[in-house]
């Protein structure tokens, strides 16, 4: 589950991590308001306005319906509620998104931390994540943060470090002391690097995230080390023992066919493709989007009806995957195990009942567990369903339609 800047600098600020100071608004009299406060409690003059969404690039992504940035600088208290109303409402494009974008609903006006000091500020990248390839969490940074990382991750990799962490020990004070040197900070700001770096990991294992991106880390001109963006992503598999970041969730920023269907109880993901898939179980959902793609098709989803399906549930699957303008065709591919086929074949029937008119064509191959008496309620229903017994036909099938 991802998160928005404001809950993820929440999550971090609860570990200890010092952060840059802010509040959320969601509309320009709001903002005004809030920009008050928080004017009042750190005593900035100046407000960075942030853009809240779901990706990465805000800074020079472009609103399109005003042309403003997705985040910007107000100088005044004055600026605060015009610099959001060019955000709030309008669809933030950055590469991240799609074309179309996504529709900004609040914005973080944060404190002016780049204040002149004894040293200039420097931009630092961090993220904690998982090394899959190890099966290690890791610590990647770099001296060179901001929004060119992508760049200096092409062109100048050398410049990024990574720290692998030992699960049986976790981070070591020697690890945390070796990034502070190696992102070649001293004095204040190397111990202050140090507890910085411990606290973000503690963060990263405690809310059991998958990563914890900060871009940039900052080092501010009075060697304080802050964090002054927050992309999190949180395991879904765990919020059952983390309530409130579970309340965290902002379902406006998922798709909407996603959500219903998890709803429902579906394992649902929606793609690009042409072809829609229901199926019962992972690994056959996977092996049935390789057959749709090897007979010239691509698969329009990932469905997993789940081991106890039954006709309402199928029907359900149906409606969810014809929500979708792009299919063409639909493949039902049930293995009876745990499920038994007779009850998927009877979901089919009802759906063609129900939902009406369908143009669409749909193959069903059902196998295992009562798949004789499946064959016979889909073949005495009188539906223009396409019948198939292996792979390979369902495959044949696929592509026949597709013609």
């Amino acid at each position: 589950m991802n998160l928005h800047e404001y809950q993820g600098k929440s999550i971090l600020a609860n570990y200890g991590v010092r952060v840059q100071r802010g509040v959320v608004a969601d509309t320009p009299e709001e903002a005004l308001e809030e920009a008050k406060k928080l004017q009042e409690e750190t005593g900035t003059g100046w407000f960075v306005v942030k853009a809240q969404i779901h990706a990465g690039g805000r800074g020079k992504g472009t609103v399109t319906e005003t042309g403003s940035h997705g985040v910007v600088l107000a100088k005044s208290l004055e600026e605060v509620p015009e610099k959001a109303k060019g955000i709030l409402g309008g669809h933030l494009v950055t590469a991240q998104t799609s074309a179309e974008g996504k529709l900004v609903n609040k914005v973080f006006i944060a404190e002016d931390v780049y204040y002149p000091g004894d040293s200039e500020p420097s931009e630092i990248y961090m993220s904690v994540l998982m090394n899959r390839q190890k099966g290690r969490n890791m610590i990647m940074y770099s001296t060179e943060g901001g929004m060119n990382i992508e760049e200096v991750a092409e062109k100048t990799p050398e410049l990024i470090f990574t720290e692998e962490i030992d699960p049986k020990v976790g981070l070591t004070g020697f690890q945390a002391r070796k990034i502070a040197f190696n992102l070649g900070l001293s004095g204040a700001a190397f111990k202050e690097m140090t507890k910085f770096v411990t606290a973000l990991y503690s963060a990263y294992e405690g809310a059991d995230a998958s990563l914890f991106e900060i871009n940039p880390v900052l080092k501010t001109s009075d060697d304080k080390i802050m964090a002054v963006d927050a992309k999190v992503t949180v395991d879904a598999n765990s919020l059952y023992r983390h309530k409130d970041i579970a309340e965290m969730r902002d379902k406006s920023e998922e798709d909407p066919t996603e959500v219903e269907a998890g709803e429902l109880g579906l394992n649902y993901v929606k793609l690009d493709g042409n072809v829609g898939c229901m199926v019962n179980g992972a690994g056959l959902a996977m092996a049935t989007m390789d057959i749709i793609k090897l007979s010239g098709g691509n698969p329009a989803n990932f469905l997993d009806v789940g081991g106890t399906a039954d006709a309402a549930r199928v029907e359900q699957a149906f409606r969810i995957i014809m929500s979708d303008a792009n299919v063409k065709a639909i493949l039902v591919n049930i293995f009876g195990g745990i499920v038994r086929c007779d009850r998927v074949a009877q979901g089919v029937v009802d759906a063609y009942q129900n939902i009406g008119d369908i143009q669409i064509p749909i193959i069903v191959r059902l196998q295992g567990t009562n798949a004789e008496e499946a064959k016979k309620l889909i073949d005495e229903s009188g539906l223009a369903v396409h019948s198939a017994i292996t792979l390979q036909q369902a495959a044949d099938k696929v592509k026949e339609v597709l013609a």
